[in-house]
């Protein structure tokens, strides 16, 4: 019985999981954007989000620990130099899935996995949308002006209920 097991195995052993694990996290780390499919880029997510974390805090025990998973002397050093001062002030989140639907031979659910502040699309659209937007409000109306916005809709239902009234005679 699965009780209290709640990551996803894969379908594999536990020492090709590792392996594979640590292989895609070397790849996103080293790449920022890696095509996998859905089960495995959740079960990467939870494996690697908790890695870049660890890299905030740059000392010599937080790269052994990260060390001890990604197995991988380039790795490690990109997560300290380039990914963890770009993640520096984010509580968190650093990756991103967007599903690209299914893969042909298997149909797979397929997706992107990407690490958030390294996507420039994203983060140059919310800038300009930040700039551009300036609180407007509309300009009071005057009584005169009310009075005719009611003679409108007044119009208004009397042309819908006409139209109704013609298909009723049909």
């Amino acid at each position: 019985m699965r009780h209290n097991k709640s990551f996803n195995h894969l379908g594999r052993q536990e020492g090709h999981r590792d392996a594979m694990l640590s292989n895609m996290a070397n790849s996103l780390i080293l790449h920022k954007r890696i095509q996998t499919t859905v089960a495995k880029a959740k079960a990467l997510k939870m494996y690697v989000e908790p890695l870049i974390t660890k890299s905030k805090v740059d000392s010599t025990h937080s790269r052994r620990v990260v060390f001890s998973y990604l197995q991988n002397k380039e790795g490690v050093a990109e997560l300290f130099r380039e990914v963890a001062v770009k993640v520096a002030n984010r509580p968190g989140g650093y990756t991103r899935i967007l599903k690209t639907g299914t893969r042909v031979g298997d149909s797979a659910e397929m997706c992107i996995m990407e690490l958030v502040d390294f996507n420039t699309t994203y983060t140059q659209e919310s800038g300009a949308a930040q700039k551009s937007s300036t609180r407007r409000r509309r300009a009071p109306k005057k009584k005169a002006d009310a009075a005719e916005v009611v003679a409108d809709a007044v119009e208004v239902k009397e042309e819908a209920a006409a139209p109704a009234e013609e298909n009723k005679a049909e």
